[in-house]
């Protein structure tokens, strides 16, 4: 089984590049990490990653981005993968948009650029973890399920 994917997503190369390596050094190789540098680009390695049945554990998001804000990104990712957590990363959301995410994509954290370098990490690796323990709740609950259904 592949490992599960951490996808982010920022229009600016450097912020991109930034997020890879920190992520890289704090997961190793316990996680693919995919970039996108547009909503549309990102919503293709989801679409490729559900079709492949990999999992996608966590999407971290700009929000102001060509063609379509973070938030609606979100949004629609939720629709396709409602078990992702997903992160707002922006130095420019506005409370109505963290909101809609909150609602409508089931926001897991909104994140001030620029970032922290010790709290992004502490913030994936929560997020990542509550993806694994929602993860094995789920599969002992299909088990109980199964078990209950052969009595």
């Amino acid at each position: 089984m592949n490992p599960p994917i951490i996808i982010c997503v920022d229009d600016e190369q450097t912020i991109l590049d930034s997020l890879s390596i920190e992520l890289k050094n704090a997961f190793a190789s316990e996680y693919i990490i995919e970039i996108a540098e547009s909503g549309e680009e990102a919503l293709e390695i989801v679409r490729e990653a559900l079709d492949n049945q990999q999992e996608i554990a966590v999407v971290i998001a700009d929000y102001i981005m060509p063609n379509m804000k973070g938030d609606e990104l979100l949004e629609r990712i939720h629709t396709l993968s409602p078990n992702t957590l997903k992160i707002m990363l922006s130095g420019q959301a506005d409370l109505e948009a963290v909101g809609r995410a909150i609602e409508r994509a089931k926001l897991y954290r909104y994140i001030a650029k620029p970032w922290h370098r010790q709290d992004f990490k502490l913030t994936v690796k929560e997020a990542v973890n509550s993806y694994i323990q929602d993860a094995k709740i789920a599969d002992q609950n299909a088990n109980l399920y199964r078990m209950n259904q052969e009595l």
